[in-house]
C-alpha cells in the first residue's frame, strides 16, 4: 500500500498548497535576506574600505586611513 501524506491539522483549514502559501515563502525569504543583507552591510563596509586601502599602493598606515583628512 502506497502512504498518503494528510494535511489535516497543519496549517491554516481551508488553505490549499496553491493558495499563496509559494509567495507567502518568498515573501518570507526575502525579508530574512534583507535584514541578513543590511547587518552584513552596516557592520562590513568600514572594514571592506580599511583592507582595500591597506592592500593599495602605496601602503599606507593604519592612521593614515582612518583619519579624515
Amino acid at each position: 500500500m502506497a502512504s498518503r501524506v494528510s494535511s489535516k491539522g497543519k496549517g491554516k483549514a481551508g488553505r490549499g498548497p496553491d493558495d499563496g502559501s509559494t509567495a507567502r515563502c518568498v515573501k518570507d525569504w526575502s525579508t530574512w535576506a534583507m535584514k541578513k543583507a543590511k547587518v552584513v552591510a552596516h557592520y562590513g563596509f568600514i572594514p571592506l574600505i580599511i583592507v582595500i586601502g591597506m592592500n593599495s599602493e602605496p601602503k599606507p598606515h593604519l592612521s593614515q586611513l582612518v583619519s579624515p583628512v
